[in-house]
């Protein structure tokens, strides 16, 4: 372990609020000192199958407790996923089934192993306590929140105002998050700004078990490509963790020019040293910031692809952007004679064949904003149905392509 101010040097980097600060501050001084790891804990709640990066800022925060000697706990909500967290929602999320949450937690949890150690991280569901609590329990836990202070809570009151339903199983989320706390024995609790108020009640909680409060970490959320709101797919502003190395790399080219400080804060582990001399050199125009930006997309497309599939990629968006050729290697798409129709198919069906969209209705959304491309010509029209043509180039934004055959 680093000494204990280094280690809160480290920790502080990346994050918008700590609290409380000088608690933390005593826990590194004992851990120190014993030679006792601290257990930090980050839950996760598998209700969709893929992530984005801004999923993974407090993961990325975690492995950074795991490089400084501490222990990592990850909590897969398979029990609090089926409830929902209700955190900045304007409505009830839809339930999933317990085989849903399931499903998701297999493919979520690889994921989260692209950046944590799995050899340092204890990984438990909370369906290990929460199935076996009496009802007499769960009374026991909701006697420990009062109805005016969980009204408190900025969606809930904007819900309220609005005349909006509140679930009563919403009610219980924040209780279940804290229970987890106590039932892991937590030092330290991971999320993003918006579990602030989750996490308070973790701390409520564990003092009322008798236990010491664990701190929390908080990590800002991370604006999407577009440079207005918060990563999201639902606002196609995504850097998806299973995109393609030429995808991750475009995408991040594309974000504007204020985001590349935040992006390498909160995304790689750049020395801090180092981004305030590249902050001076671009303010005072010595640096550019797209060669700045160069850097940031090589450096997150190698730590999640290695050193030769980021190179791949910063080429071939020099190639396909820059001087505006079409890549070295097109996938080719061959068409069976049951996927047309009268010699003809649906361009929306034909996206999809060609694995250029996941789904009809991102398609039809691409073509509108007129993203979609044959031969260099735009589609307009998403009822249309086209006549193959072999060598056919098929285009969908700047960096998605495919060749009929």
């Amino acid at each position: 372990m680093l000494p204990p101010e280094e280690q809160l040097r480290e920790i502080q980097r990346g994050t918008e609020e700590i609290f409380p600060l000088e608690e933390l501050k005593e826990k590194l001084e004992r851990s120190w000192t014993e030679g006792r790891p601290l257990r930090v804990k980050l839950g996760v709640d598998p209700t969709a199958s893929d992530l984005h990066l801004g999923h993974l800022v407090p993961v990325m925060k975690m492995r950074q407790f795991q490089d400084l000697g501490h222990q990592a706990v990850l909590i897969i909500g398979d029990y609090t996923a089926m409830v929902g967290d209700p955190t900045g929602r304007n409505k009830t999320r839809p339930q999933l089934s317990h085989d849903e949450v399931m499903a998701n937690a297999e493919r979520f949890t690889e994921q989260l192993f692209m950046v944590l150690d799995p050899e340092r991280t204890e990984v438990v569901y909370n369906g290990t306590w929460f199935s076996k609590l009496r009802f007499t329990d769960v009374i026991e836990l909701m006697s420990h929140m009062t109805v005016a202070r969980m009204i408190e809570r900025e969606d809930f009151a904007q819900r309220l105002k609005e005349g909006l339903p509140i679930g009563l199983h919403e009610l219980v989320y924040p209780l279940m998050q804290g229970y987890d706390s106590v039932c892991i024995r937590a030092d330290v609790e991971l999320g993003g700004i918006d579990q602030k108020f989750n996490i308070l009640v973790g701390r409520d909680l564990q003092r009322a078990k008798g236990m010491e409060a664990q701190v929390g970490v908080c990590s800002p959320i991370l604006i999407g490509t577009d440079g207005k709101e918060k990563m999201s797919k639902s606002l196609g502003n995504t850097i998806d963790l299973l995109d393609s190395p030429e995808d991750k790399y475009g995408k991040t080219m594309s974000i504007p020019d204020e985001l590349i400080f935040p992006y390498f804060e909160l995304l790689t582990s750049v020395p801090g040293d180092q981004l305030a001399q590249w902050r001076q050199q671009m303010e005072a125009g010595t640096l550019h910031p797209m060669a700045l930006k160069s850097r940031l997309a090589y450096t997150i497309t190698e730590r999640f692809h290695g050193p030769q599939a980021a190179e791949g990629a910063a080429r071939h968006f020099d190639r396909v952007v820059r001087e505006k050729q079409l890549p070295e290697d097109i996938a080719e798409v061959r068409l069976a004679p049951d996927q047309l129709e009268d010699g003809r198919i649906w361009i929306v069906r034909l996206l999809q064949v060609a694995g250029l969209v996941p789904s009809a209705s991102e398609g039809r959304r691409l073509i509108r904003q007129g993203a979609v491309r044959i031969d260099g010509d735009v589609v307009t029209d998403d009822n249309l149905d086209w006549t193959p043509v072999p060598g056919a180039v098929i285009q969908v934004g700047k960096r998605r392509f495919a060749r009929i055959v």
